[in-house]
Protein backbone atom coordinates (compact mmCIF):
# COMPACT_ATOMS: atom_id res chain seq x y z
CA UNK A 1 0.00 0.00 0.00
CA UNK A 2 1.42 3.42 -0.89
CA UNK A 3 2.54 5.54 2.04
CA UNK A 4 0.29 8.48 1.22
CA UNK A 5 -2.91 6.40 1.10
CA UNK A 6 -4.99 6.43 4.29
CA UNK A 7 -6.28 3.22 5.83
CA UNK A 8 -10.06 2.77 5.74
CA UNK A 9 -11.78 3.74 8.96
CA UNK A 10 -13.13 0.87 11.09
CA UNK A 11 -16.90 0.93 11.63
CA UNK A 12 -18.02 2.42 14.94
CA UNK A 13 -19.47 -0.19 17.29
CA UNK A 14 -21.52 2.47 19.05
CA UNK A 15 -23.15 3.61 15.79
CA UNK A 16 -23.71 -0.01 14.75
CA UNK A 17 -25.40 -0.72 18.11
CA UNK A 18 -27.55 2.39 17.65
CA UNK A 19 -28.72 1.26 14.19
CA UNK A 20 -29.39 -2.25 15.49
CA UNK A 21 -31.52 -0.72 18.24
CA UNK A 22 -33.42 1.30 15.63
CA UNK A 23 -34.11 -1.91 13.74
CA UNK A 24 -34.88 -4.13 16.72
CA UNK A 25 -37.33 -1.87 18.54
CA UNK A 26 -39.98 -1.68 15.80
CA UNK A 27 -39.40 -5.33 14.89
CA UNK A 28 -40.03 -6.48 18.48
CA UNK A 29 -43.12 -4.27 18.69
CA UNK A 30 -44.51 -5.63 15.42
CA UNK A 31 -43.79 -9.25 16.30
CA UNK A 32 -45.44 -8.82 19.69
CA UNK A 33 -48.56 -7.39 18.06
CA UNK A 34 -48.71 -10.38 15.69
CA UNK A 35 -47.48 -13.32 17.79
CA UNK A 36 -48.79 -12.58 21.29
CA UNK A 37 -52.50 -12.59 20.33
CA UNK A 38 -51.98 -15.87 18.44
CA UNK A 39 -50.35 -17.49 21.47
CA UNK A 40 -52.67 -16.11 24.13
CA UNK A 41 -53.05 -18.55 26.99
CA UNK A 42 -49.82 -20.37 26.17
CA UNK A 43 -47.17 -20.77 28.87
CA UNK A 44 -44.43 -18.12 28.62
CA UNK A 45 -41.76 -20.65 27.64
CA UNK A 46 -43.79 -21.81 24.63
CA UNK A 47 -44.50 -18.20 23.60
CA UNK A 48 -40.76 -17.53 23.71
CA UNK A 49 -40.15 -20.67 21.67
CA UNK A 50 -42.14 -19.04 18.85
CA UNK A 51 -41.04 -15.42 19.37
CA UNK A 52 -37.27 -15.81 19.79
CA UNK A 53 -36.52 -17.87 16.64
CA UNK A 54 -38.70 -15.51 14.61
CA UNK A 55 -36.83 -12.52 16.01
CA UNK A 56 -33.39 -14.05 15.49
CA UNK A 57 -34.25 -15.00 11.90
CA UNK A 58 -35.40 -11.46 11.14
CA UNK A 59 -32.24 -10.03 12.68
CA UNK A 60 -29.72 -12.38 11.03
CA UNK A 61 -31.20 -12.33 7.53
CA UNK A 62 -32.90 -8.92 7.57
CA UNK A 63 -31.92 -6.12 9.91
CA UNK A 64 -28.18 -6.74 10.30
CA UNK A 65 -27.44 -7.32 6.59
CA UNK A 66 -29.43 -4.18 5.78
CA UNK A 67 -27.35 -2.15 8.24
CA UNK A 68 -24.07 -3.61 6.98
CA UNK A 69 -24.85 -2.98 3.30
CA UNK A 70 -27.22 -0.05 2.97
CA UNK A 71 -26.08 1.97 6.01
CA UNK A 72 -22.35 1.17 5.81
CA UNK A 73 -21.50 4.78 4.95
CA UNK A 74 -23.09 5.91 8.23
CA UNK A 75 -21.10 3.51 10.39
Amino acid sequence: MPENQALPRAPSRLRFAFFVFLGVYPLVSLLQMVILPLTEGWPQLLRNLVFVPTMVTCMVWGVIPFIQTRLRHLL
